[in-house]
């Protein structure tokens, strides 16, 4: 079922008729290509898998995004078979490479340290994650997103080392009206750990409420 996950999202969008495509949405997003415009600020509050998160992003310019996130997770980098809790603070960079009417392209980067608590120790790391997104309106009230997020991260010290995930996936986000709008966000993939030669199946699948100042 994972597994299917993306695809369904991809058949959604496919199906939409293309007057609807045509339509620009609420013209800001806090997942997809489409950045909130300069000068304008977001609050992003998400719950799920790995944990919950909360952020807050400003638009630098018309293109360009930055803040910051908190994250405290039940779900070690989001590796279904783990549940050691942790805590991670991230900056929050989104760049908009692409904007047609259609659809937007943006480059994600969220780098920040993480400390995961286990029964003997705490495991302090770095992330480094990168990403890709394509946002496509659907209507005035829906943002559609589909995304390849390589959430890169390196534990220091001995034991885990590097991790190099590979996610794919899609979400959406609802538009209530021009400042409130509910998100829904699912990414799945291997997760390649080549110092203790594994893989371990990597989930991120969260609710949030997001909204524009």
């Amino acid at each position: 079922m994972k597994r299917l996950l993306p695809g369904v999202l991809l058949a959604c969008f496919l199906a939409l008729p293309a007057t609807a495509l045509a339509q620009r949405g609420q013209g800001w997003s806090v997942l997809a290509g489409e950045t909130l415009g300069g000068g304008n600020t977001a609050f992003h509050g998400q719950i799920g898998w790995p944990g919950i998160s909360l952020g807050l992003l400003h638009g630098g310019s018309e293109r360009f995004d930055i803040g910051g996130k908190f994250s405290f997770n039940w779900g070690r980098e989001g590796w279904v078979r783990y549940t050691d809790p942790g805590i991670k603070l991230q900056a929050w960079m989104r760049l908009q490479l692409v904007k047609e009417r259609n659809f937007s392209l943006a480059l994600t980067f969220q780098p920040g340290p993480f400390f995961y608590f286990n029964r003997h120790d705490t495991d302090v790391g770095l992330a480094l994650p990168l990403g890709l997104v394509v946002g496509i309106p659907a209507g005035s009230a829906v943002m559609v997103n589909l995304g390849l997020d390589i959430p890169f991260h390196v534990y220091f010290g001995e034991g885990i080392g590097p991790v190099f995930p590979i996610l794919v996936g899609g979400g959406l986000e609802y538009f209530v009206n021009r400042q409130l709008g509910v998100t829904f966000n699912v990414r799945l993939g291997p997760a390649v750990i080549p110092d203790i030669d594994d893989t371990e199946f990597t989930l991120e699948a969260l609710f949030g409420v997001a909204y524009r100042f």
